[in-house]
């Protein structure tokens, strides 16, 4: 995956958006990535093939690695679980939820 910075970004804006349509670019600020750009293409064949919170949780852990990524994920889950509980949802609740998705 290519990566440019903030600024690189804001200042080649049509190469960014050209470079995005052949492969994914993460953007960086001060180091740390903080955006993917990706053609609409890539985007939609991401949302149709994988449920979106996996998305997120891919991308949250994308800069890390070894047990800071497995923390990550283990409080994101966390998270959810918490989430789908106030939602009054139960774990066959999303099971059929998912599986909906095919």
């Amino acid at each position: 995956m290519l990566t440019m910075t903030s600024l690189e970004a804001q200042n080649q804006f049509g190469a960014l958006i050209d470079a995005s349509q052949r492969q994914p670019i993460t953007v960086t600020r001060r180091g740390r990535p903080v955006a993917v750009v990706l053609s609409y293409e890539d985007y939609v064949a991401t949302q149709n093939t994988i449920p979106a919170h996996v998305a997120a949780l891919v991308s949250e852990t994308h800069p890390l690695n070894g047990q800071a990524a497995g923390q990550a994920m283990r409080t994101h889950l966390a998270r959810m679980s918490n989430q789908a509980a106030e939602d009054g949802l139960t774990e066959s609740d999303v099971t059929r939820m998912l599986d909906a998705d095919d």
